[in-house]
């Protein structure tokens, strides 16, 4: 089975250098389910997080960070409250 998800999150600076080669990483995963759980985790973190689809999946889906919030929530709503 082919990877159909992927989420990009920044990487935290380790202090070890002055400017990183590479701010963000990306990993991929089979399903969505999969793809929102360590987008959740990332996003816990404190991370900045995108995260969408990979072609042949179509639609292709991409959710901007100012989205992943709703993308988190059950069911895609968003709390009101926040």
């Amino acid at each position: 089975m082919k990877h159909t998800w992927y989420v990009t999150f920044e990487v935290p600076p380790d202090g070890t250098l002055l400017k990183r080669r590479h701010p963000r990483l990306t990993k991929t995963f089979l399903t969505e389910v999969e793809a929102r759980d360590f987008a959740r985790a990332k996003f816990i973190e404190g991370l900045n997080v995108t995260a969408g689809s990979i072609i042949p999946h179509l639609p292709r889906v991409s959710i901007p960070s100012t989205e992943i919030p709703a993308w988190l929530e059950p069911s895609g709503q968003v709390d009101p409250n926040q």
